[in-house]
């Protein structure tokens, strides 16, 4: 990400809002079509009815998990974009897919790590350091460390 405001954001965000509405649709036809089956009058049909209604509950809330993270992350992003402090990564040597080369990466990473052992309960050495960890290729420790910058942030945002 560079130093100005995240490009394509605004149309990133309407396909999020009609996939979204998409699936709302989906749900909405297998919940009616799972409430017919129980309304059948059959056991059979009832249980198969019962099973039917498990999916949209159950994309409900994956649905509302996965945008109350990327609304979090968003919001973290926002913060750190109006201080000044967005890792730009643009000038980093980078690899045919795309990719950071491994070397930079790791001095990347280095650097923000130092920044995180000396202030490790800011929401904002938590987030740069979860952002390192991405640009490394540790999708999981970048995850771990970014739901502890979100808890501090809101932690911030709360004591206000």
């Amino acid at each position: 990400m560079s130093a100005s405001a995240p490009q394509g954001a605004s149309r990133v965000k309407l396909m999020i809002g009609i996939i979204v509405a998409a699936l709302a649709v989906y749900f909405v036809v297998l919940g009616r079509q799972a409430i017919s089956l129980m309304t059948d009058g059959n056991i059979g049909l009832l249980v198969m009815g019962i099973a039917v209604m498990v999916l949209p509950l159950l994309g409900v809330w994956l649905i509302y998990g996965t945008l109350r993270t990327t609304f979090d992350h968003d919001r973290l992003a926002r913060r750190i974009f109006e201080e000044g402090r967005t890792m730009d990564i643009s000038e980093l040597p980078k690899r045919p897919s795309g990719r950071v080369e491994r070397e930079a990466a790791d001095e990347l990473f280095a650097r923000y790590k130092l920044e995180w052992e000396a202030d490790p309960d800011s929401w904002r050495t938590n987030y740069q350091l979860a952002r390192a960890y991405d640009v490394a290729g540790d999708r999981s420790r970048a995850r771990e460390i970014m739901r502890r910058a979100v808890a501090l942030e809101s932690a911030e945002r709360a004591a206000r």
